[in-house]
């Protein structure tokens, strides 16, 4: 039920066009009905069951005045016209009244499908936000190729399942409503009997639908682990090729492809076994109804003549073509309910990282950055302990220590990616926590050691932190401090050259230095450069450090890097070890304690 209540409210923002639909509906459930019955009276014409009827008289709101009048309408056309100009007037009222059926169940459809289009927009709009405010932590602990299965697979099963099978909950209950009150009006005793049937069917359709939904969230589940596996071949494909495990990671996918293609085969062989029952159960149901109809009529009773019989098997077969759709419309939606779960699992993840009502707005960075006792961990294990450090406006402070020892998850702490666990950290004097998170991180600048572009242009990356950037010469400028600007014109169509997928197109140093040229673009008060130049060659490493310099100047720097070499200019060096400050200083003070780790760590690089 609470999958349900989450749909409906997707679909409330359309309701109109949901209230079209089932009005159209209605009306061609109500000429439909009125086709069928025609059946009557062509079948009264062509066995000459036709007498002379009275005139009806006054107009009266009634099932007998309308029969009456049918009948006195028919009579007097076959006395003016005779029986085959009358039979011909009912086929021309059947085709229209057809007509207008069916341009009203396109109509219905019409409304349908924008509701449908809009919903499923909405859906994956809301998931894709939802993955734009969630905290870091989380995708350290989710797979990408399993997130990636939920934004497209199952926003597109509830589009499949879900939105199509609404469409005949909504058109299909109203058909059978109106054509049940029709058969009550004809026969009250054969449609009791009649109703009494189709229950027999309802239970067995229940009995299969009940495991599909579980059936289909293990397949969901098992096609994200498919492609989780085909996202990290195609990430680390270098790395598959350069230690010959091609054969190793495609058992692996075929391994995660046989457990998918079992759960598929599991969930559509239910699916399947939909239609074969219910056809074979609605056609028993069908000539049970037909044999007691036709003792009835036979015996005279319940005033059901053999013309009668056959409009009401007509129109009771009408029902169970929609009743069979309702029925299928449930297995659907049910196989779609699993999807809807695992879209919840996404929406119900908490958002660490929120910002108050009533946050700080920041118009610039005035003072400091200062770090009071601040605690953090990572699933129970502490990362940073006990952290006091305050960075003073325009300071450049390098952060270093061993792998694993705390420097990037410090660095985290700065722009809120994450929140400590004790402690607080404080911007101009206001906690973090205060502060509107869109002014924090707008003041700053990030470059890290895995350089991200996107699959754009040139000039697009590098004006990524900007809307609606116009001035090209602002965008080259950031390219020429940042040393990018000479491959960037050698390329065959300069700036508005793509850098292809991650920017695969182009060395590590030349993506290092377009990330530091979108820094510049962003002219940012507080940068993070978080080891630019470790995985950089030495000519690279040349011009990245160069570019850094120049980036640097006159703002506030937080440097984390493994050569020391790229930092001895730092106003302050922060040693940390196991989670702690252990040491903290200029380079020339560290390297006078003998006994120092900065020390040390300077002495084997220098070695």
């Amino acid at each position: 039920m609470k999958s349900i209540r989450i749909l409906l409210q997707y679909l409330r923002p359309y309701k109109w066009l949901a209230i079209q639909n089932m009005g159209f509906n209605i009306l061609s459930a109500f000429f439909a009905l009125f086709t069928y019955t025609l059946i009557v009276p062509f079948l009264q014409i062509l066995f000459n069951r036709v007498g002379t009827v009275p005139d009806p008289g006054p107009f009266t709101l009634s099932v007998s005045y309308i029969k009456n009048w049918a009948d006195w309408f028919f009579s007097r056309s076959i006395e003016t016209y005779g029986e085959m100009k009358t039979l011909l007037g009912v086929v021309i009222i059947f085709v229209v009244a057809s007509f207008i059926k069916n341009l009203l169940i396109f109509l219905a459809n019409n409304c349908t499908a924008s509701l449908r289009a809009a919903t499923v927009r909405d859906v994956r709009n809301r998931v894709y936000e939802k993955i734009m405010h969630l905290p870091l932590s989380y995708f350290s602990e989710a797979r990408k190729g399993d997130l990636m299965t939920r934004v497209s697979n199952d926003v597109q099963e509830i589009e499949i399942s879900v939105m199509s099978s609404l469409s005949m909950m909504f058109r299909d209950p109203f058909t059978i409503l109106i054509f049940i009150i029709y058969l009550f009006v004809t026969s009250p005793q054969l449609t009791l009997f009649s109703l009494m049937m189709l229950p027999l069917s309802g239970w067995a359709i229940a009995r299969i639908s009940r495991t599909l939904k579980s059936a289909s969230f293990v397949g969901q589940q098992a096609l994200g682990r498919l492609l989780s596996v085909l996202e990290e071949t195609l990430t680390g494909l270098r790395i598959i090729k350069g230690f010959n495990a091609e054969n190793k990671m495609i058992k692996q996918f075929g391994k995660a492809n046989d457990k998918f293609t079992k759960t598929f085969r599991r969930v559509a062989r239910k699916a399947y076994l939909a239609h074969p029952v219910s056809e074979f159960l609605s056609t028993v149901v069908l000539l049970i109804v037909i044999y007691y109809g036709g003792y009835l009529a036979l015996k005279g009773t319940s005033h059901m003549s053999p013309d009668k019989l056959i409009a009401f098997v007509v129109v009771f077969s009408q029902i169970i073509q929609p009743a069979k759709a309702i029925s299928s419309a449930w297995f659907s939606i049910q196989k779609g309910m699993a999807s809807i779960d695992r879209l919840n699992e996404v929406f119900d993840a908490p958002e660490t990282i929120t910002q108050k009502a009533d946050a700080v707005r920041l118009t610039g960075f005035r003072e400091s950055i200062e770090f009071r006792n601040v605690w953090f961990a990572y699933n129970h294990e502490p990362v940073l302990k006990d952290i006091s450090l305050t960075v003073k406006k325009g300071q450049t402070v390098a952060i270093v220590g061993r792998s694993g020892s705390g420097k990037s998850t410090l660095a985290d702490l700065i722009p809120r990616f994450i929140d400590p666990d004790r402690g607080e950290v404080y911007i101009d004097g206001v906690n973090l926590r205060d502060v509107n998170l869109r002014d924090l991180r707008h003041l700053m600048g990030i470059v890290s050691q895995q350089a991200i572009l996107f699959n754009d242009t040139f000039y697009n990356n590098i004006s990524f932190a900007l809307d609606d950037v116009t001035d090209d010469e602002c965008v080259e400028r950031a390219a020429t401090i940042a040393n990018a600007h000479d491959f960037i014109t050698k390329t065959p169509e300069g700036y508005q050259n793509t850098v292809g997928e991650g920017g695969n197109k182009l060395s590590g140093g030349q993506r290092q230095r377009i990330s530091i040229a979108r820094a510049i673009m962003a002219n940012p008060p507080i940068l993070i450069l978080d080891e630019a130049t470790s995985a950089l060659d030495t000519e690279s490493e040349r011009l990245v450090q160069d570019a850094m310099l120049k980036l640097m100047k006159n703002r506030t720097s937080f440097v984390i890097a493994h050569r020391l070499s790229t930092i001895q200019h730092a106003d302050l060096i922060v040693v940390i070890e196991d989670g702690r400050i252990v040491e903290c200083g200029t380079h020339e003070e560290l390297i006078r304690n003998q006994n120092g780790i900065y020390r040390k760590l300077y002495e084997m690089q220098s070695f």
